[in-house]
Parts: structure tokens; sequence; C-alpha cells
């Protein structure tokens, strides 16, 4: 921990800690933790006799139901990422593997609340095994064995009180359900000792809009009440400023929040070159939240998983031509970039079997899904064809996980058939590298900065120890987009951002630098990056752009480009 030092830019705070910044932005107020785990009072010595247990059996199965269908209710009344986290969380909740566990505790005389804790132990302490997606998903773990045995003991669900005041959310971590439910009005910010800069909690901050800092490692150190300030900026959470030098800083940065509510776009930089602001949605309804702002100019990435994910069979391609209508009718008219099926990894699909997988992340996942079931991908080809028949919308359709020049040809042929734009994704490093070739078989890319930057620095971008080499703003992963954005301004074709990083207004300006042309964020994202790009010149974007690809660590690339871009 360090002292208040820099009495200017931490407003006199005595004490301040370091994290990395996810959601921009400046918050001031006190602190709020989650309790802790609650304290069951389960009797390690305690069995249920012969008779009782397929009652015992039964009980367990229904807790289990109730707490999977509030999470899937949670998500059908949620939209965008939160409406998918907490999906795949409902999925979790069921999943067999740790069912099956406490199932044959509870017939061996274990009672339904220990067996339950014990069979999540034995999943989560395999997925902290496995490390990459898999550990982050310990903490939905956590959440779902302290619901599912809240509803055994039949106290009340757990989760986040909501404060009477405007406060700041601190704790080690944020499970699924607790980050998809708050008030932005009254959880104003959030800091985590863990967590990456693409966690959920991460993502789901950055759709409510709310400054964020995570990883953390001394944030344990400041106690509930306390009057602390978050700068989702600078990354800097400190201790006790001066109230008149905050408020001053709050004022102003809710004054620079308001000019950025007033952008209305289009996207340009301040000497006319166009960049697309874009939305990333996953469903209809946040497809008509996003178009509702009227300040986007269509969809940069639209998520499918929603269709597929906590289903026992694969979705009919007439469920999923009507789901796809619904974000095209959004946007009828208009640029709609859509992904295809990303499951595997740490979104397993019931009704394909995979076999575990000793490292998911660098698995079966995405594209890859048709060496096992090839029918998957066309039947949804298919269902996004029918879903544009009738509109002026002709989709731009891209893969996942592709890896090389071969698997971006045959996607594209594919595509091509049905009278769409073919495009792949650029999250492995090897498409990086032959971008130049890749762009030769299809129309366009979008690069994933998520999975890019995990990738290239070989860093678990879930793990805390780590978060500063999964940051965007790595020289290395910024090098790597570089040849991607020379690539495509050689050949005339669009490069674009759907990853995190196209949600931070000053990397936005270098991306810009490096040849991107399009930038799609969460909703709640893209009005600061419009502003900030309005503000600045191409000259200036790469200037940013050459500093920060020169500098030595993601830190001086952050500050080079501020040098440069204010």
């Amino acid at each position: 921990m360090s002292g208040g030092v820099g009495m200017v830019e931490n407003f006199g705070a005595t004490t301040v800690v370091q994290g990395t910044p996810v959601v921009h932005g400046l918050a001031y107020g006190p602190v709020i933790r989650p309790a802790g785990r609650p304290d069951f009072g389960l009797d390690p010595e305690a069995t249920v006799p012969q008779e009782e247990r397929e009652a015992e059996a039964q009980r367990f199965t229904a807790a289990v139901a109730t707490v999977a269908d509030r999470f899937s209710a949670r998500a059908s009344a949620s939209t965008g990422s939160s409406a998918e986290v907490l999906s795949a969380t409902a999925t979790l909740a069921k999943d067999r593997a740790w069912n099956r566990a406490a199932t044959k505790a509870i017939a061996d005389g274990t009672p339904a609340a220990a067996a339950t804790v014990a069979a999540i132990e034995q999943i989560a302490e395999m997925f902290r095994g496995l490390g990459g997606l898999m550990a982050e998903r310990v903490t939905d773990l956590d959440d779902i064995r302290d619901r599912v045995v809240a509803e055994l003991l039949g106290l009340p669900e757990p989760g986040i009180p909501m404060p009477d005041e405007p406060s700041v959310l601190c704790a080690d971590d944020l499970a699924p359900a607790d980050t998809a439910g708050l008030d932005p009005q009254r959880v104003i910010a959030l800091a985590t000792r863990l967590g990456g800069p693409s966690s959920h909690t991460a993502i789901i901050a950055r759709q409510l809009g709310i400054p964020c800092v995570v990883a953390i490692a001394e944030l344990d150190s400041i106690a509930a009440g306390k009057q602390i300030f978050v700068d989702g900026t600078r990354g800097l959470v400190g201790v006790d400023p001066n109230p008149e030098a905050i408020g001053e800083a709050v004022q102003q940065a809710r004054e620079a929040a308001a000019a950025a509510e007033a952008w209305r776009g289009p996207g340009r930089t301040a000497d006319g070159t166009e960049v697309l602001i874009l939305a990333n949605v996953a469903d209809g309804a946040s497809a008509r939240a996003a178009a509702g702002l009227g300040i986007v100019e269509g969809v940069g990435l639209f998520r499918t998983e929603l269709a597929f994910l906590d289903r026992p069979d694969e979705p009919s391609v007439a469920e999923q031509t009507e789901l796809y209508r619904e974000v095209i009718d959004a946007f009828d008219g208009q640029k709609v970039v859509i992904r295809t099926l990303d499951a595997g990894s740490d979104k397993p699909l019931k009704f394909v079997g995979l076999p575990e997988e000793a490292n998911p992340s660098l698995g079966v996942r995405g594209n890859r899904i048709v060496l096992t079931a090839p029918q998957i991908r066309e039947h949804q080809l298919d269902a996004l064809a029918a879903a544009a028949r009738g509109t002026t919308v002709v989709p731009w359709v891209m893969a996942p996980m592709i890896a090389t020049v071969a698997e971006a040809r045959e996607f594209a042929a594919l595509v091509r058939a049905r009278e769409m734009v073919p495009g792949v994704m650029v999250e492995v490093p090897s498409a990086a590298v032959q971008a130049d070739k890749i762009l030769a078989e299809v129309d366009f890319v979008s690069i994933g900065t998520n999975d890019l930057t995990q990738y290239t620095m070989a860093a678990d971008r879930m793990s805390p120890e780590l978060a500063a080499l999964t940051d965007p703003w790595q020289p290395a992963v910024l090098a790597l987009i570089d040849r991607v954005g020379a690539a495509g301004l050689a050949q005339g074709k669009q490069v674009g951002v759907c990853g995190e990083a196209a949600a931070d207004p000053l990397l936005a300006c270098v991306l810009v630098g490096l040849g991107v042309r399009s930038l799609s964020a969460a909703p709640a994202a893209v009005a600061p990056v419009g502003l900030k790009l309005g503000g600045v010149t191409l000259d200036q974007c790469r200037e940013a752009a050459a500093a920060a690809v020169g500098a030595e660590s993601a830190a001086g690339a952050r500050e080079a480009a501020r040098a440069v871009l204010g």
C-alpha cells in the first residue's frame, strides 16, 4: 500500500492502492461489502436414515431446480452480457457432474446441504486446476452452493444488500447474479481484489456504465464504511480523500459524462476520418435498447450463444431464425455483424457431449466445434440467411477462433453461398500474423481483444496476479493489431474491434491510429468513445499509436498515448 503521494492527482487521499482500470470514470462514496460466506452450521457427523434418503435426494433436486430457475428468470429479465452470463450460470447450476456427485453422497447418507458443499468443492477444485476461463467459474460455483444450501435450509437467498445511499461496492470477487442485479444509482462503482479486464464483473460494469477497477491486491485493507474514490481511468482507489478536492473532481467527471451523453454521432475524427461506432448485443431486447439510444450505426457483435445455452437439444432453424430476426429488425437498413456460435470452454453445450479437456481455452471451442458437430454451424448459417430475407440487411457473418488461412477460406465459401458477407474473428495470434492472407479470403475481420491478449501474453485473462499481462494496452498486443490494421488498409477491407478494448476512449483512438475503422462496445460505453474520437485528428491517433506500440509496458503505453491525446 502506498501513501497519498501526488496530492492533486490523488485528491489528498491518505492511502491509495493500485489495480487494473477496466471502466473509465470517477466516483466517490462509502464502502459497502457483501456479507461473508454464510455459516450454515452444518453438522459434519449428521447422517440421513436409509428410509429418508430418497426424500432427501428429491429435496436436493427441487432446491437445485429452484435456484437454476431463478437464474434463468433473471436472465430473461436482463439483456446483453448480463443475460448471457446469468444463462450460463443457470446451466452450471444444473451441471450433471456436481449434481451426480451430490446425489451419490445423499444416497450414502450425507444430508443434502452437506452433500452440496462437498460436491461443489470437488468440482471447484477441478476448475481451479484447469485455470483459464474455468477458474473464473469457481466464484459462480460458490454462489450456486450458497443459494442451494440456503434453499435447502429454508433461509433467505444470499446476495448483496442494496445500500440506502450511493456507495462503492468492494469485494474479493462478485458472482454474476450479484453484479447483473446491481442498481447503478445506488452502487456507483466497483472495486475487486480478484478478476481481470474481461471478468464477468468488468463486463457487466461496462454494461452498467459505472467505474470499475479490478485486481487490487491490497483491497482487503479498506474497511466497510470508509469514504473512498474509485478512479476507473487510472486504476486507483483512494481512502479518505479531501472532500472539497474530490467533490470538485467528481463534478467535473459528471459534466464530462453529460457531454458524452449528448453525443449523437456519427463516429469520425476531428478531421473527418469515418469510424463506425457500433453496439455489442446478445438478443432482440438488447438490440432494441441499443437502437433506441439513437447513437450507434448498427451492430458490431451479435453474440448468438443465448439461443444455445441451457438447452437439452439444438434449437431448430425456425427457432434460431426468429431470434436472429429480432436483432435484424432492430437495425433494419444498418450494418449487423453476427458471430457464429462461440461455445465450448466455459460455455458447454449439453447436446454436443464434448469430452472434458485438460485446457478448454485451447480446446474445441468456437469454429472448432465443426470437428464434432458440423451440422450446428450449417443450421445456424441457414437460419441467419433466412432471418435476413425480406429485410434491407445483408448480414456480415464472422467465425470465432479462426487460426489458419484454410479455415477462413472454408468458412467464407459457406457464407458467400448463402449471399452474406464473410469475415472472421482475429483472436488467435496466428490469425494476426497471417492477417494479409486471411483478409485475401474474407471481406472483413473483427479483433477480439480479450482472447487475443490472453493468447498473445500466455496469461490467463481471469488471473488477478496476471492482470497487468492481460491488459489490452500491452505493446505486443498493439503490435499485432497494427499488423492487422495495416493489412486491412492495404486491401481496402474493414478491420474492426469488438473486444472490451473498444470501450476505452483513449485506447479507441490508438486503435484508429493502428488502422481500425469500426469499434463495437457495450451501448453504455459508445458515447464517451465517440466524443473522444471527435476531439482528435487521425494524425494524433497515429502518433499516439506509434508511441503506445513503442512502449515497454501496458502502463507505459497508456501514459504515452495520454501524453499525445490528453
